[in-house]
């Protein structure tokens, strides 16, 4: 009982220390389970999904299945476990976009009901829709809608409203978000299809790897493309999104959590040596070795344990919740929910037992002590003379310098701790802002370096030619060609985006350093990222062809151009017609803004759109930056303030010294800040490199769509500077004032 009050008025006495490893415990496990919970969350809900609707293992796309295709197919890959399915895009009231699906028996990739019946693929009535897209369109249960596809005009009625997991992410063509009024999918009975059956899809489940099924697959049937799970676009897109995710739980929490450690190991350290002589009086009224070592254990285990807890609690709940609603702009699933992980209590119980670990070892090593010496203040460290203290510069430094330097060599753990700890708070600080630097230096090359147009206008599929030149002359515009192609190199195959124009001011093909480049007549050039991840370069053969088209190609590469946003080939309409394709344009670019409404253009898309779609795409990469900011920063504080109090503990009897030996309250500051200053400069120069690596990590993790040349700016270095040395200096004159009412008798004597 009596150490249980001393505890508590050495926690009152001593309360902004124990503020400090509270609040540096709760940020590391805040930080740590908030942003791995929000990752988690995305994992484990999207696994629900697909697990629940029996996601298909791969599709194989072809213009017809024939009853021998698929029973060649069910020879290895079980016949309960494949769906047939036609798929057609149609359009509905303003021309909006919807894939149609008729299913034959919607046990693989089921759509997932939130309203209305379940799916029924013998009911001809019905169309089951997409939800995203009803709620755009106010469409509602019991509602008729109307599809005109292929020559053909079908009206259904509304029986379900849901999802699908080949829709969590839909591609626009218009813009890099959704936009859901303009896009969606449907699913109907097969029996509703209008015409003979023609099966253009097969979805498969199947227990062997890709590689396996698709050795096979290609030694039993023709078939356009096979799409296996991973590489599906709607999966593929989430996953790199999640895998963003993780890179930044894999990296920020954990600088996080080894910053609070050490941090921990210090101030700890600091409270036990500050302690020493009330520890020998423990000891000469007979309090026992283990009896004390527990009671200083408490000092440890009770703040960092609620702080610990805090943060197992609070950081799953706040910080997943700062980032779904902006997940779901761009992302379509039944719920978003934060995900748990037993790694977050092993984390939390591992900081704890770590504190504690720490404080045993410092009272450990006093209690071995007999209480006179342990009355007596600990003797300072000693060190021999440096090469630099030998030496002719020694002389001429000055007193603050030698000072610093010696006193930096006699607590050599001090000094690395504060460079450390400095480091780790500038290489968080220099990868968020590093990030946001980079979102924004994307956003420039795209939409100022590159694309010059004000409009981007989508063809559609049933456009009248005349009227197609017609607009194309009223706003001087050019044509250009955007498919999706399958490509492959060197045993690797990917689906990319072709680009075929004519030589137009309206794009301007850049290289990696962003500089303008020329793709000559007759070269097919291929992006920087495509290059380096097919291991391609100039010279070398790849094969491509047109999704929905079975005429492959074989093409060599001329040039590689640099392109941000989205990855594939770029070549002209002679060029393409060289290849034996034809030049069928999907678009129409214009310098002007264009209002007009004619049957043969789909949608309209604005340059400004194009940048507000790439902010939407990016606010969830700049939340975390905000994050990793705030809690950098406040770390940097909390780092800063423990150091500073450590180091004028440690010296507080040699600043007593000086100050009887009549050096003046103003040059002992100086003192301070000149050490301060010096550690904090160290660890800035080494947190630099290390910021860019994470930076780097961050950006390699950010998918295959998107290039990112590694930057790092003045303007970041220079905040980050601002920053760092602001806290610093600031920390160090909250010390002034204790300078000045050092008590000079009470920390010079000698307990005799």
């Amino acid at each position: 009982m009596p150490l249980s009050k001393k505890m508590l008025r050495d926690i009152k006495v001593n309360k902004t220390q124990f503020i400090a490893i509270f609040l540096m415990a709760f940020l590391g496990i805040f930080a740590y389970c908030g942003i791995y919970g929000e990752y988690y969350g995305l994992e484990q809900t999207s696994n629900e999904f697909y697990t629940d609707t029996n996601l298909a293992d791969g599709w194989i796309y072809n213009t017809d299945f024939d009853d021998t295709s698929v029973d060649k197919i069910n020879e290895y890959a079980d016949q309960s476990d494949r769906q047939s399915v036609v798929q057609s895009v149609a359009d509905i009231e303003n021309k909006p976009d919807i894939t149609l699906h008729f299913v034959e028996k919607g046990t693989i990739s089921k759509f997932y009901t939130t309203e209305g019946k379940d799916f029924n693929p013998k009911d001809d009535s019905g169309v089951w829709l997409d939800k995203r897209f009803a709620d755009a369109r106010d469409f509602s249960i019991g509602d008729k809608i109307t599809f005109e596809f292929d020559g053909h005009k079908i009206t259904k009625t509304i029986k379900g409203i849901g999802y699908s997991p080949e829709y969590i992410y839909e591609s626009s063509p218009s813009s890099l978000t959704p936009d859901f009024s303009q896009i969606g999918f449907a699913h109907l009975s097969s029996k509703a299809y209008p015409d003979d059956l023609e099966y253009n899809r097969l979805l498969v489940k199947y227990n062997q790897s890709d590689s396996d099924f698709k050795e096979k697959l290609d030694k039993s049937i023709d078939y356009l493309s096979f799409t296996k799970k991973e590489d599906q676009l709607s999966v593929a897109k989430f996953a790199d999104e999640m895998a963003q995710h993780k890179m930044m739980g894999d990296v920020f929490p954990v600088v996080f959590i080894l910053v609070t450690f050490l941090t921990l190991l210090t101030t700890m350290t600091r409270i036990v040596a500050h302690q020493r002589t009330q520890i020998g009086i423990l000891k000469a009224v007979g309090f026992k070795d283990n009896t004390i070592i527990l009671h200083y254990l408490s000092y440890a285990f009770w703040p960092v344990l609620a702080g610990a807890v805090l943060g197992l609690i609070t950081g799953p709940m706040i910080i997943p919740q700062m980032f779904y609603p902006t997940m779901a702009r761009s992302y379509s699933m039944p719920s978003w929910h934060p995900g748990f992980d037993m790694s977050f209590v092993y984390i939390a119980v591992l900081l704890v037992v770590s504190s504690v670990i720490v404080t045993y070892i410092s009272c450990r090593r006093i209690s071995k002590e007999n209480p006179a010496n342990t009355l007596r203040p600990k003797a300072p460290n000693l060190s021999s003379k440096s090469l630099i203290e030998k030496s002719r510069i020694w002389n001429h430094l000055s007193f603050n310098l030698r000072w610093n330097w010696r006193d930096a060599r006699r607590n050599k753990f001090r000094a690395f701790m504060a460079i450390v700890g400095v480091m780790a708070c500038v290489a968080l600080l220099i990868a968020a802002f590093g990030m946001n630097d980079s979102m924004k230096e994307l956003k420039t090359w795209e939409y100022d370096n590159i694309s010059h147009y004000e409009s981007k206008l989508l063809l559609s599929s049933e456009a009248n030619p005349m009227e197609l030149y017609y607009i194309l002359n009223e706003t001087n515009g050019s044509f250009i060609m955007q498919q999706s192609i399958e490509i492959k190199a060197n045993d690797m195959e990917d689906t990319v985006l072709l680009l075929v124009s004519n030589n137009t001011d309206l794009i301007s093909y850049t290289d990696s350093n962003k500089d303008p480049l020329d793709i000559d007549e007759g070269d097919v050039s291929i992006s920087t990222k495509l290059a380096e991840t097919f291991n391609l370069s100039i010279g070398d053969k790849i094969r491509w062809h047109i999704v929905g088209s079975d005429e492959w190609v074989t093409s060599k590469i001329g040039q590689i151009h640099a392109e941000p946003v989205s990855q594939g080939l770029i070549m002209s309409p002679d060029t393409l017609e060289n290849q034996g394709l034809n030049f069928t344009p999907t678009n129409i670019l214009t310098k002007e803004k264009f209002g007009e409404n004619f049957d043969s253009i789909k949608s309209v898309t604005s340059l400004d759109k194009m940048k507000k779609s790439w902010d939407t795409v990016t606010q969830a990469v700049m939340m975390m930056v905000y994050v990793v900011t705030v809690v950098a920063v406040a770390l940097a504080i909390l780092v800063l303030y423990n150091l500073g109090i450590l180091s004028f503990t440690e010296m507080e009897r040699e600043i007593a010294t000086l100050k009887v030996l009549g050096f003046e309250t103003n040059l002992l500051r100086k003192l301070l800040l000149t050490q301060n200053v010096i550690f904090t400069a160290i660890g800035f120069i080494l947190g630099i490199p290390l910021g860019f690596y994470f930076m780097t990590l961050m950006m390699n993790a950010a998918g295959d769509s998107l290039y990112y040349v590694p930057s790092l700016t003045w303007g970041n270095i220079l905040l980050t500077a601002f920053i760092t040395f602001t806290i610093s200096i600031g920390v160090n004159l909250l010390f002034s004032d204790k300078i000045s009412d050092l008590n000079m008798v009470e920390a010079l004597k000698d307990v005799e």
